[in-house]
């Protein structure tokens, strides 16, 4: 695989090191001379050059690329590379790196961004993970679809608790795929029992905040408008 990645810094060159380690065809664009520190990635060809002109990018071999991941510090420089990776060289697949969350609504099939990744929501998300049982937390978004990856930990008196796949009711645009069990993930079978404190991992299309709300009612706590868990009597 070709991949060409926009930006030598830390993120960039950690990336480059990764693929080129598994024998992926690498390329690094940098416009800075200083950032040309080519024996930290000495598998990868280096390009110096500004990656927002076209002429960067052809020399850089861009039009080959079956990947792109634009990965500067600069949000406005990382939708251009998009942009042009796309439009101009057909580029299947460019992955960007959002810095400002405020950003995020930009990375989008328009500027020709088929994966937005943004380091301040994952850190979000993982900072969710791990302090709310019984919420829905998005772990993934699918830019092209539009589809999302959401988990929850299941506590001990959740509806869905005690009963089996094929039991739980969800929304048309909602699918139960995986439940991971101390550390192991599990298919969701039908006749797969679901657990207290089990991982549910869903997949969701783009749906209406009235279907995820069911999906929690079914993930959370019993509990009633007060706050105080309901009576089983």
């Amino acid at each position: 695989m070709k991949v060409v990645i926009i930006g030598a810094g830390s993120v960039g060159r950690t990336i480059a090191r990764e693929l080129a380690s598994s024998r992926h065809d690498v390329t690094i664009i940098d416009k800075e001379p200083a950032a040309m520190r080519v024996a930290s990635v000495a598998d990868a060809e280096w390009e110096l050059g500004d990656a927002c002109e076209i002429g960067t990018l052809e020399e850089a071999g861009v039009g080959g690329a079956d990947v792109v991941v634009a990965t500067t510090g600069d949000d406005k420089a990382n939708l251009v590379v998009s942009l042009l990776s796309k439009t101009e060289f057909g580029v299947e697949r460019v992955i960007a790196r959002v810095n400002n969350p405020k950003n995020e609504w930009l990375f989008d099939d328009a500027w020709g961004v088929d994966v937005a990744v943004s380091t301040p929501r994952i850190m979000t998300t993982l900072v969710e993970d791990a302090v709310a049982d019984g919420e829905l937390v998005a772990v993934l978004r699918f830019q092209r679809s539009g589809a999302s990856l959401m988990e929850a930990t299941l506590p001990e008196d959740a509806p869905i608790v005690g009963a089996v796949v094929s039991e739980v009711l969800l929304p048309p645009s909602i699918t139960l795929v995986a439940i991971v069990r101390d550390g192991m993930p599990f298919p969701a079978d039908p006749d797969l029992t679901i657990d207290a404190g089990d991982q549910v991992i869903l997949l969701c299309a783009e749906t209406d905040d009235g279907d995820l709300a069911l999906v929690e009612e079914l993930v959370s706590s019993i509990q009633d408008e007060d706050g105080t868990e309901e009576s089983t009597d």
